[in-house]
């Protein structure tokens, strides 16, 4: 019996652990499109596309795209001095334009550069 208990609280804990890694950002398996780092921001107050609200959208080789597979709450305060309204960063992403919308299987914000 003690030995079924032990089996059991190890996948459990086990579980728990794999549960912290959640999020687009962990999703490294998709090997079949390369990693690139565009703009983001939201696409209504920063990138000029057209919708009601704010949505998070990159900017891939000059043109607008709203991003599917993560949203703009998911990366922080859009509204804050240093948000996706507020301002244009740079994001790690894999995925790829489908129906004129960038379709994520992997967003990383990268860290802002401190301006000297």
């Amino acid at each position: 019996m003690k030995s079924f208990l032990i089996a059991i609280s190890f996948c459990f804990f086990s579980f728990l652990a794999n549960a912290q890694t959640s999020g687009i950002e962990n999703n490294h398996a998709d090997t079949s499109k390369k990693t690139q780092v565009v703009e983001a921001s939201c696409g209504q107050c920063k990138f000029g596309l057209k919708a009601k609200g704010c949505d998070l959208a990159v900017r891939i080789n000059g043109k607008a795209y709203f991003v599917d597979g993560t949203a703009i709450d998911d990366h922080g305060d859009a509204h804050a001095n240093d948000g996706f309204c507020n301002a244009i960063r740079k994001a790690e992403v894999k995925g790829e334009v489908v129906n004129n919308r960038f379709v994520a299987t992997y967003f990383k914000l990268l860290p802002e550069k401190k301006k000297e």
